[in-house]
């Protein structure tokens, strides 16, 4: 099963948030560190993902945002 950039995204996210729950909690600096570099590592490595996504979209600068379009005279 191939993953999606924005699955890699939310991994990213979790354990990075993990991480500063572990901290916080004052857990052995073992595992914080060891989870550290893994969530910096799939940091980078989202950031990859997510630059060479193959994503297209119809949209141009002329549609502005979604939630407020502009108004066509």
């Amino acid at each position: 099963m191939k993953l999606s950039a924005i699955s890699f995204v939310i991994i990213t996210t979790l354990i990075l948030i993990t991480v500063s729950i572990m901290a916080a909690m004052d857990l052995s600096f073992s595992w914080v560190f060891f989870l550290t570099l893994i969530g910096q590592i799939l940091l980078i490595y989202t950031v990859y993902r997510v630059l060479i996504d193959n994503y297209n979209t119809d949209k141009t600068f002329e549609d502005w945002y979604e939630d407020q379009p502009i108004e066509r005279d």
